[in-house]
């Protein structure tokens, strides 16, 4: 990292779809966990809209959200992630809302956490062939707005206090996906964990096995920084307090 290692001592990562946590941000937070970071994993959707299979229609959609769950799960336990929430918006239909930014708000007041890991909303085109999904944006912009200015500033979303949900601040942001990364987090020690768990989500991923290319993208983030592996991030740090490194 250009900075002392930052490990906080409770961590979210808010994600569109199950699976999205595994092949972006999981090194670093399985990092988190092996220093004795809580982690909460927070899955929007339930990626109830994951198959094209010919013979699928919307009656198959809730055994998929079922299945993709139990796979989200796993792939938390495999990371050592013990709390994970799903929110169950409709997969491939999900916008920027107030509510989705509410109920995000919601939980950040209520699991406090010193870190918050999403994508980047701004992140439209990657290289010449992958087309962000819009859910991933609109994720991302509600984790965002959630975190500032929604989750620290009292009375935005005034409902919240009157269940018992105080104002609690963000300390750092990570934002990964960011074509402005400025830290760079070593994962060689815990891709193999990464892959184990990204290896869980059968119903995507099928006979493909993606350890080849997890390799091929992790060496390539950390080649300019003298890292066999490494996952990149835009850190947005919220809090002047000092860091625990």
């Amino acid at each position: 990292m250009s900075e002392k290692e930052f490990f906080p001592i409770r961590a979210m990562s808010i994600q569109a779809h199950p699976d999205d946590q595994e092949f972006t941000v999981a090194g670093m937070l399985a990092r988190w966990v092996q220093a004795g970071c809580e982690v909460v994993s927070v899955i929007v959707t339930s990626g109830d809209a994951g198959s094209n299979e010919p013979s699928r229609d919307a009656d198959y959609k809730p055994e998929l959200a079922r299945l993709r769950e139990a796979e989200q799960s796993a792939a938390n336990h495999e990371l050592g992630i013990h709390e994970t929430v799903f929110l169950r918006y409709p997969d491939g239909e999900l916008e920027p809302t107030l509510d989705l930014r509410r109920d995000l708000t919601r939980l950040i007041r209520r699991y406090k956490p010193e870190a918050v890991v999403t994508g980047d909303p701004q992140g439209v085109f990657y290289g010449n062939g992958y087309i962000n999904h819009p859910d991933h944006r609109a994720a991302a912009q509600s984790a965002l707005y959630a975190v500032f200015p929604s989750s620290e500033t009292r009375l935005i979303f005034t409902d919240l206090l009157a269940e018992g949900y105080e104002p609690h601040k963000v300390k750092r942001l990570y934002v990964h996906g960011s074509e402005k990364s400025d830290t760079w987090v070593d994962i060689a020690s815990t891709i193999g964990i990464k892959i184990s768990a990204l290896k869980k989500h059968v119903s995507q991923l099928g006979d493909w096995d993606p350890e080849k290319m997890m390799r091929e993208w992790a060496a390539e983030e950390g080649k300019e920084h003298g890292l066999i592996y490494a996952e990149a991030y835009k850190v947005m740090i919220l809090s002047e307090e000092e860091d625990r490194g």
